[in-house]
Protein backbone atom coordinates (compact mmCIF):
# COMPACT_ATOMS: atom_id res chain seq x y z
CA UNK A 1 0.00 0.00 0.00
CA UNK A 2 1.41 3.35 -1.02
CA UNK A 3 1.33 6.37 1.31
CA UNK A 4 -0.72 9.37 0.22
CA UNK A 5 1.28 11.81 -1.86
CA UNK A 6 0.41 14.75 0.36
CA UNK A 7 -0.41 14.60 4.06
CA UNK A 8 -1.39 17.71 5.94
CA UNK A 9 -1.84 18.25 9.62
CA UNK A 10 -3.20 21.31 11.30
CA UNK A 11 -3.54 22.74 14.74
CA UNK A 12 -6.77 24.41 15.69
CA UNK A 13 -5.58 27.74 16.96
CA UNK A 14 -7.51 29.79 19.39
CA UNK A 15 -7.73 33.50 18.86
CA UNK A 16 -4.92 35.27 20.63
CA UNK A 17 -6.19 36.05 24.13
CA UNK A 18 -6.13 39.60 25.39
CA UNK A 19 -2.70 40.51 26.64
CA UNK A 20 -3.61 43.21 29.15
CA UNK A 21 -4.23 43.05 32.85
CA UNK A 22 -6.27 44.89 35.45
CA UNK A 23 -5.22 47.03 38.37
CA UNK A 24 -2.73 45.02 40.45
CA UNK A 25 -4.95 45.26 43.54
CA UNK A 26 -7.61 43.21 41.73
CA UNK A 27 -5.51 40.00 41.87
CA UNK A 28 -5.69 38.11 45.14
CA UNK A 29 -2.59 37.08 47.06
CA UNK A 30 -2.07 34.86 50.06
CA UNK A 31 -1.88 36.39 53.53
CA UNK A 32 1.59 37.80 54.13
CA UNK A 33 2.39 38.26 50.44
CA UNK A 34 2.90 41.69 48.92
CA UNK A 35 0.24 42.66 46.41
CA UNK A 36 1.02 42.33 42.71
CA UNK A 37 2.54 45.41 41.12
CA UNK A 38 2.48 46.46 37.46
CA UNK A 39 6.05 45.30 36.79
CA UNK A 40 5.40 41.81 38.21
CA UNK A 41 2.19 41.40 36.23
CA UNK A 42 3.87 42.67 33.07
CA UNK A 43 6.72 40.18 33.58
CA UNK A 44 4.28 37.28 34.01
CA UNK A 45 2.21 38.38 31.01
CA UNK A 46 5.24 38.90 28.77
CA UNK A 47 6.65 35.51 29.79
CA UNK A 48 3.36 33.80 28.96
CA UNK A 49 3.16 35.56 25.59
CA UNK A 50 6.75 34.56 24.78
CA UNK A 51 6.09 30.97 25.82
CA UNK A 52 2.95 30.86 23.65
CA UNK A 53 4.91 32.12 20.62
CA UNK A 54 7.65 29.54 21.19
CA UNK A 55 5.12 26.74 21.58
CA UNK A 56 3.30 27.73 18.37
CA UNK A 57 6.60 27.59 16.49
CA UNK A 58 7.50 24.26 18.09
CA UNK A 59 4.11 22.81 17.16
CA UNK A 60 4.47 23.95 13.55
CA UNK A 61 7.90 22.30 13.26
CA UNK A 62 6.61 19.13 14.92
CA UNK A 63 3.59 18.95 12.63
CA UNK A 64 5.87 19.19 9.61
CA UNK A 65 8.02 16.42 11.09
CA UNK A 66 4.97 14.25 11.67
CA UNK A 67 3.81 14.84 8.09
CA UNK A 68 7.27 13.76 6.86
CA UNK A 69 7.19 10.64 9.03
CA UNK A 70 3.72 9.74 7.79
CA UNK A 71 4.77 10.32 4.20
CA UNK A 72 7.88 8.17 4.65
CA UNK A 73 6.04 5.37 6.46
CA UNK A 74 4.78 3.87 3.19
CA UNK A 75 8.18 3.80 1.50
CA UNK A 76 9.59 0.96 3.61
CA UNK A 77 8.75 -1.96 1.33
CA UNK A 78 12.12 -3.55 2.11
CA UNK A 79 12.15 -2.65 5.80
CA UNK A 80 12.44 -5.40 8.36
CA UNK A 81 10.39 -5.43 11.57
CA UNK A 82 13.00 -3.44 13.48
CA UNK A 83 12.95 -0.64 10.89
CA UNK A 84 9.16 -0.54 10.93
CA UNK A 85 9.13 -0.50 14.73
CA UNK A 86 11.66 2.34 14.83
CA UNK A 87 9.61 4.42 12.39
CA UNK A 88 6.44 3.80 14.43
CA UNK A 89 8.22 4.74 17.65
CA UNK A 90 9.59 7.96 16.12
CA UNK A 91 6.17 8.93 14.79
CA UNK A 92 4.39 8.23 18.08
CA UNK A 93 7.11 10.02 20.06
CA UNK A 94 6.83 13.11 17.85
CA UNK A 95 3.03 13.04 18.16
CA UNK A 96 3.30 12.79 21.95
CA UNK A 97 5.68 15.77 22.12
CA UNK A 98 3.37 17.78 19.87
CA UNK A 99 0.32 16.99 22.01
CA UNK A 100 2.25 18.01 25.12
CA UNK A 101 3.20 21.33 23.49
CA UNK A 102 -0.45 21.89 22.49
CA UNK A 103 -1.51 21.34 26.11
CA UNK A 104 1.06 23.81 27.39
CA UNK A 105 -0.05 26.33 24.75
CA UNK A 106 -3.66 26.02 25.90
CA UNK A 107 -2.57 26.49 29.53
CA UNK A 108 -0.56 29.59 28.60
CA UNK A 109 -3.46 31.08 26.65
CA UNK A 110 -5.80 30.32 29.55
CA UNK A 111 -3.45 32.10 31.98
CA UNK A 112 -3.38 35.13 29.65
CA UNK A 113 -7.19 35.17 29.56
CA UNK A 114 -7.29 34.97 33.38
CA UNK A 115 -4.90 37.94 33.55
CA UNK A 116 -7.13 39.85 31.16
CA UNK A 117 -10.38 39.08 32.98
CA UNK A 118 -9.00 39.64 36.50
CA UNK A 119 -9.28 36.04 37.77
CA UNK A 120 -5.54 35.29 37.65
CA UNK A 121 -4.27 34.11 41.00
CA UNK A 122 -7.54 32.58 42.23
CA UNK A 123 -7.70 28.79 42.57
CA UNK A 124 -10.20 27.36 40.09
CA UNK A 125 -11.29 24.76 42.62
CA UNK A 126 -11.69 26.56 45.95
CA UNK A 127 -11.33 30.25 45.00
CA UNK A 128 -8.44 30.85 47.43
CA UNK A 129 -5.26 32.59 46.38
CA UNK A 130 -2.87 30.33 44.49
CA UNK A 131 0.09 32.23 45.82
CA UNK A 132 2.17 34.87 44.15
CA UNK A 133 5.45 32.94 44.53
CA UNK A 134 3.85 29.83 43.00
CA UNK A 135 2.55 31.83 40.05
CA UNK A 136 5.89 33.52 39.50
CA UNK A 137 7.55 30.09 39.38
CA UNK A 138 4.76 28.42 37.37
CA UNK A 139 2.58 31.12 35.76
CA UNK A 140 0.18 28.57 34.22
CA UNK A 141 -0.92 27.26 37.64
CA UNK A 142 -4.70 27.22 38.13
CA UNK A 143 -4.90 25.46 41.50
CA UNK A 144 -3.56 26.32 44.95
CA UNK A 145 -1.09 23.84 46.44
CA UNK A 146 -3.76 22.18 48.62
CA UNK A 147 -6.14 21.58 45.70
CA UNK A 148 -3.31 20.42 43.43
CA UNK A 149 -2.19 17.88 46.04
CA UNK A 150 -5.77 16.69 46.42
CA UNK A 151 -6.06 16.31 42.62
CA UNK A 152 -2.84 14.34 42.38
CA UNK A 153 -3.96 11.88 45.09
CA UNK A 154 -7.01 10.91 43.05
Amino acid sequence: MKAPAHVTTSTATLPTPPSGFHEPTMYIVRPGEDPWDDAELREVRDGLIETAHELRAEIAVSENGIADLLRDSGEGAGDDQADTGTKNFEREHEMSLTNNARGMLLQSEKALRRLADGTYGACESCGSAIGKARLQAFPRATLCVTCKQREERR
